[in-house]
């Protein structure tokens, strides 16, 4: 049996570069070579697109970073062709021909429906949510509106442009703080790994707040701080989509943020949660409901607080492509689930392929 080629695309353009290229890493060495070729896509902090034997160097050298901009290969898309068309510096240009391609370039270009459009023009079969599931998953304004619409239930919200901030900086921050209270959390609405969060517990904190979450984006989410826990779950599929056993982060900090969870090493993941059982079953429940609002596909890692005083379950996010790290939630409440990270990594990329056929099948012509 011949082996699917497998475009593993890693890096990127955003803040996220350096988590993608430690997923990138791990879903290299678990995938099962005798059923698959890795192709490995390194994409610059400069968004250029590296060869895949400069990629594969990239993963083999232990680099925290894609680099290389000057030399990087143009990588072009010849839509319908099923393969992209890779242009090195110095060489002919050639035909990459991949079966699926596998993105682990999270963040801003490969987590928001960019990267999945590309692939979906070039007819390759990509794992993981479309480009619609994909960008409404990345924005937390709009996925926060599409829940409340579903009737999931979220926290005390506001969002705010960065225009209109600079507008009124005062009068905006008199506002937030007026109507959500302290503690209150500020978040770039389009960005992932906890960069650029803070924690405002006083209201003189909160313009320093909205300035760095405004550097990472043009918009923000301004959340009420919760007393709770922080609960998680895992779903895999299609239309008829499985959810893992619940998990919980026990933060090393006051908050998840991107230090305890990549940098510091002592936060605590207690899979599965303990949580009653009535309470696991709602939250599990509750993240299939999410991921049919945002009409997801392949794979979403869902995020909830429980409050510690009366157990009032909400939903904080959706990542529609969680990190695989060795120390990432998603494949550890997989494996808890009893599904190995090799089989769940056969599994997304074959619900990829189950839903590139499904997309093919469509009417093309009205005759």
């Amino acid at each position: 049996m011949s082996r699917l080629r497998v475009g593993l695309v890693f890096g990127g353009p955003s803040v996220e570069h350096e988590v993608s290229v430690v997923s990138a890493r791990g879903v290299s060495k678990a995938l099962d070579r005798s059923r698959f070729e890795v192709v490995p896509l390194g994409v610059t902090g400069g968004g250029r697109w590296l060869s895949p034997e400069d990629s594969g160097r990239v993963l083999d050298s232990g680099a925290a970073r894609v680099d290389g901009d000057a030399a990087a290969a143009r990588v072009l898309v010849d839509p319908g062709s099923g393969g992209l068309v890779v242009h090195a510096e110095g060489g002919a240009p050639h035909r990459l021909a991949l079966d699926v391609v596998f993105p682990v370039m999270h963040g801003w270009g490969g987590e928001d429906g960019r990267l999945q459009g590309l692939l979906d023009l070039a007819l390759i079969p990509c794992v993981g949510p479309g480009v619609l599931g994909s960008a409404v998953g990345m924005d937390k304004q709009v996925a926060k509106a599409l829940f409340e619409q579903a009737g999931i239930p979220v926290g005390p919200w506001r969002a705010l442009h960065r225009g209109a901030w600079e507008a009124d900086r005062a009068a905006h921050a008199r506002r937030l703080v007026a109507e959500l209270g302290t503690p209150l959390f500020v978040k770039p609405a389009n960005g992932g790994s906890s960069v650029g969060i803070s924690k405002v517990r006083a209201p003189e904190e909160i313009d320093a707040a909205l300035a760095l979450a405004f550097s990472l984006d043009r918009k923000v989410v301004i959340e009420r701080g919760l007393d709770a826990r922080e609960i998680e779950c895992a779903v895999l599929g299609n239309d008829r989509p499985a959810v893992s056993v619940c998990g919980e982060i026990v933060p090393s900090r006051e908050f998840y943020d991107y230090a305890s969870k990549y940098q510091d090493g002592t936060s605590r993941l207690a899979i599965p949660a303990p949580l009653d059982p009535g309470v696991s079953d709602r939250i599990r429940a509750l993240a299939a409901a999410a991921f049919r609002a945002l009409d997801l596909s392949g794979m979403a890692r869902v995020d909830f607080f429980l409050e510690k005083a009366d157990g009032g379950v909400f939903l904080n996010e959706v990542n529609t492509l969680p990190g695989f790290t060795p120390i990432s939630m998603y494949p550890k409440l997989w494996e808890a689930s009893g599904l190995p990270y090799p089989d769940l990594l056969a599994r997304l990329i074959d619900l990829a392929r189950e839903r590139f056929e499904d997309a093919g099948s469509r009417r093309t012509r009205r005759d």
